[in-house]
């Protein structure tokens, strides 16, 4: 994620204020020295960190904490402040009609971008359209209809056009009866002469409400020059930012926010169409510094359950705590959280699992979490309908016979059976609750053994 190592080591050197009631100015110097360290080497620009981080140091100096606040809250508290000013709001993209423009060099995503903002908005009641006018990049008509379609929205292009200006002009003709247009442009391998004169005579015809630069978020700080550039031709409103789900350091991304005045509409964070987010810098530093997004992850609980129950006609999660809880329950489960994204994904927007429990880990510990799962799924696949609604009935001969269908081993299977009878324990304790203040106690008592390294998260799902 971007700033990924910001957060990692901003949390370590956070750490070592516990305990403390007063601040030393070595204490701050030594957390400034760390912001400035991670800030550059995630590409962002040299004043942007400097600016950041004196504002960090004048405020730990000069103010006083509240009476009873750890040094600890109390520097996250102003750190958390500074990060969201220095990140800025969320580009403004009201619920209504309007016709969006996306900008941005040849590789940084706009065409997968157009797709994934259009099926956002397409969960929000409206009806989107994209429109494909790049005419220079081979294959860009066929991606952008291949994404389109993956998104369920309406797409207009013309391959055997070579004006984009009239594509343009006829995509918007085609299709006037959606609430909201995305016009995807072409891009070049750099900031050439006839890209810059081709972008504006197209944001000419289509007017655009917003116009937005898609960014990898692995550019660097090549892209201060890129966003200025783009920003005298047309105006940039907004930024996308792409690729979140690699390496990318990000840095230059906000770089380019602060170059143009801009702000953040929608962070890329994987291939599928699925994998975008409505760009929020409240939670998205608060995932950062390891406090967690449950904005976010309310979402992508909901969005996941949807999903998972629109594939599943005959199933309904609720049934769980009516009834007996089976294998057929828990294979549901299981398919609703990895509609839920990436499991590292899920873990940052948990408040108290993102951060610190997270960089805990063992690097491959998500992926594998994952595994497991996918383990488990296709054992359950080679189970009867019978064995699945009563698995307390298996025995040693059928253990066996799945191991051998499955193509795993009978210890595996022993052990999906194990965390059946684990989830099933859990699943009638809320079975019990008879009140709402009865099952807040209980995720209450279910978090704090949560946090002490992953055995409250053993018992709620297919983890280990």
């Amino acid at each position: 994620m971007v700033l990924d190592d910001l957060g990692s080591s901003l949390r370590g050197t956070l750490d070592k204020l516990r305990g403390k009631s007063r601040l030393s100015e070595e204490d701050i110097e030594e957390i400034v020295k760390e912001i400035q360290r991670s800030l550059l080497s995630a590409d962002v620009d040299v004043s942007l960190v400097m600016e950041l981080s004196d504002n960090i140091k004048e405020r730990s100096l000069e103010e006083e904490p509240p009476a009873g606040t750890p040094a600890r809250d109390f520097v996250l508290r102003i750190v958390y402040e500074e990060l969201v000013d220095l990140i800025g709001d969320s580009t403004e993209l009201p619920l209504e009609e309007q016709t969006i423009l996306l900008a941005g060099l040849q590789g940084s995503g706009k065409t997968t971008s157009a797709a994934k903002m259009a099926w956002w908005f397409s969960t929000k009641g409206l009806r989107p359209a994209v429109i494909q006018t790049d005419t220079f990049r081979p294959g860009a008509y066929e991606q952008a209809q291949e994404m389109a379609g993956r998104a369920e929205v309406d797409y207009y292009g013309n391959p055997d056009s070579e004006d984009p200006v009239e594509i343009a002009r006829k995509g918007l003709e085609e299709t006037s009866e959606a609430d909201v247009h995305i016009v995807d442009t072409a891009g070049r391998h750099a900031l050439e002469e006839d890209l810059i004169d081709e972008i504006e005579q197209i944001e000419g015809v289509v007017d655009p409400d917003t116009s937005l630069l898609v960014l990898d978020a692995a550019i660097g700080q090549g892209a201060k020059e890129q966003a200025q550039q783009f920003d005298e031709s047309i105006g940039i409103d907004g930024v996308v930012i792409t690729k979140l789900d690699g390496t990318a350091k990000g840095g230059g991304a906000l770089t380019a926010v602060d170059q143009t005045d801009s702000s953040i509409a929608f962070l890329g964070t994987g291939e599928e169409v699925q994998d975008i987010e409505r760009f929020e810098p409240d939670g998205f530093i608060s995932r950062l510094l390891g406090m967690g997004d449950l904005g976010q992850l309310t979402e992508r609980v909901e969005r996941a359950m949807e999903q998972t129950e629109m594939e599943e006609d005959d199933w309904d999660p609720e049934d769980m705590l009516q009834g007996q809880f089976t294998l057929n329950d828990m294979q549901k489960q299981m398919e609703a959280m990895n509609n839920m994204g990436p499991l590292d994904q899920v873990m940052d927007m948990i408040p108290g699992f993102g951060g610190g429990i997270k960089d805990q880990l063992p690097d491959d510990a998500m992926d594998v979490t994952q595994e497991r799962m996918r383990t488990f799924s296709v054992i359950m696949d080679s189970m009867t309908d019978a064995e699945k609604e009563y698995p307390k009935a298996i025995g040693a001969n059928q253990i066996e016979r799945i191991a051998r269908g499955s193509g795993t081993s009978e210890e595996k299977v022993r052990e999906l059976l194990q965390q059946y009878k684990m989830m099933e324990k859990t699943i009638k304790q809320f079975q019990g609750m008879g009140s709402e203040q009865e099952m807040q106690r209980m995720m209450k008592q279910m978090q704090q053994q949560g946090g002490g390294g992953g055995g409250g998260m053993g018992g709620m799902g297919p983890f280990g």
